[in-house]
């Protein structure tokens, strides 16, 4: 009688065992999924009082950082501006010039290959640059993104096409290193490269940025790009480094690009 027992506790066992393991099982092939998410706007604003302790930790990283901003770099002649110009502006000029001068020699340094022209687009210059002291924070204004200077092999055939985009766009995207000249009807009168006429038979090495290689602005041509070469360098840093570099920003609307009336 007691065997018997035994062996009855032992099925109880057992089976406890076993639905137990089952209901394990069973739950971890239950599938889950999120049906709702819930969430309130916090606006951070006077309502909500600085802590004193983390504002005084952070007070001399801050204070270094705006002093960094605000040092002097440069020192521009008058108002450099996006608008003064149709085909061309002295914000544009500048800072299409700019990526030309800084860009070519790490270009040329890393492949061995020279830098033919610029182009980057009129929407991504964000702010005008007044008259007087040029610094850092000048360049963060001007530039706020986070875009890189990436250079781009681009045939004959996709020159054209960047050509026929940029009078298309009546827009005046910055440009360094060509001269591109319309006539009255808005056709091509002429086109120099580096000083030299157009070749529709070779490749021509573009400086632009990131954004643009995507397909940016709608500037669809860099996707036939025969190679991209990202040289790694911010499009804001290469203002910087060109500001501490020269003592005064003189840029004019010039005739690299303009139509013939």
């Amino acid at each position: 009688m007691a065997k018997l027992k035994h062996f009855e506790c032992l099925k109880i066992q057992h089976f406890v065992i076993f639905t137990t393991i089952l209901g394990l099982v069973s739950c971890s092939q239950t599938s889950r999924n999120l049906r709702k998410i819930n969430g309130i706007k916090v606006v951070v604003d006077s309502a909500f009082a600085p802590v004193d302790s983390i504002s005084e930790y952070i007070l001399p990283y801050h204070e270094h950082v705006e002093s960094v901003l605000d040092s002097t770099l440069a020192y521009a002649s008058w108002d450099i501006s996006k608008t003064d110009g149709t085909y061309n502006t002295s914000a544009g000029n500048l800072m299409a010039d700019i990526i030309l001068e800084q860009a070519a020699p790490i270009f040329k340094s890393r492949t061995g290959k020279d830098l033919d022209f610029v182009l980057l687009n009129h929407g991504g210059i964000r702010s005008n640059i007044s008259k007087g002291s040029v610094s850092a924070r000048t360049a963060f204004e001007v530039m706020p993104f986070e875009n890189t200077t990436v250079v781009v092999e681009l045939s004959g055939k996709s020159v054209k096409e960047m050509l026929a985009y940029l009078i298309k766009s009546k827009r005046a995207h910055p440009v360094a290193g060509i001269q591109l000249v319309l006539d009255k009807e808005d056709r091509i009168k002429s086109l120099d490269i580096r000083g030299e006429p157009f070749d529709d038979n070779r490749n021509y090495y573009v400086a632009t940025s990131d954004y643009l290689v995507s397909g940016g602005d709608d500037m669809v041509f860099f996707k036939d790009a025969l190679e991209v070469t990202d040289i790694d360098y911010k499009i804001r840093s290469a203002m910087i480094d060109y500001f501490r570099k020269v003592d005064t920003l003189s840029p004019k609307v010039d005739l690299r690009y303009y139509k013939v009336e």
